[in-house]
């Protein structure tokens, strides 16, 4: 299964279900497949109080994307519609290095 890196606080939000659509500059294909959510190690930019104390270069959760949607406008960014989102019982650290977007976790 993939992962998907996010940075905190967003993957928290995601696992709280407070945020439903994550906002790319890329389309995906891969929908309706259960991913991984990867919160990266490095906060938002400007959003660190908000990381503080979240898990940060783990596998926290999982989740489907159900649909793409193109932006809304020029230079906007694609919608990626979650859904089934889980949170993992357990933290998992990836054995394999992340990347910036999909990666193989294992």
């Amino acid at each position: 299964m993939r992962a998907l890196s996010i940075k905190q606080p967003f993957a928290d939000e995601i696992l709280r279900r407070l945020k439903t659509i994550e906002y790319r500059r890329v389309s995906t294909r891969i929908l309706h497949q259960r991913f991984y959510i990867y919160a990266s190690m490095k906060p938002k930019e400007g959003r660190e109080d908000d990381a503080e104390g979240l898990p940060r270069g783990m596998l926290v959760g999982t989740a489907v994307i159900a649909r793409c949607d193109p932006p809304k406008r020029k230079g906007g960014k694609y919608q990626w519609h979650l859904t089934k989102v889980q949170r993992l019982k357990r933290l998992v650290r990836p054995k394999r290095k992340p990347q910036p977007i999909w990666f193989n976790p294992f």
